[in-house]
């Protein structure tokens, strides 16, 4: 079972986005929407999952974030608008788009 993922999270405006690694999502999730705003995502109201890639193991998932967070913003977009085109909020417990 994918237990580990590597998620994208956006401001409600999309301006801004955030590249993260976790083995719970919806633990994670909470924590970056009561993130003070003396962190990044505190500061730039990152608070919806908008795109989640599922992986068996960590040191794949981490290995892919590292990809991502070397990508232009523009290769994100393409990448995250491939399942979800219109950048929409993903909720839990599905975390995937579904249509």
């Amino acid at each position: 079972m994918k237990h580990n993922c590597v998620y994208i999270m956006s401001n409600r405006s999309r301006s801004v986005l955030y590249v993260g690694v976790t083995s719970n999502l919806t633990r994670r999730r909470l924590e970056h929407q009561n993130a003070t705003d003396n962190t990044f995502c505190g500061r730039y109201k990152v608070v919806d999952v908008i795109y989640v890639e599922w992986f068996d193991n960590i040191v794949d998932a981490i290995a892919r974030e590292k990809q991502l967070k070397g990508q232009r913003r523009e290769r994100k977009l393409a990448l995250i608008r491939g399942r979800n085109p219109r950048l929409a909020s993903l909720s839990p417990p599905f975390f995937e788009f579904t249509g």
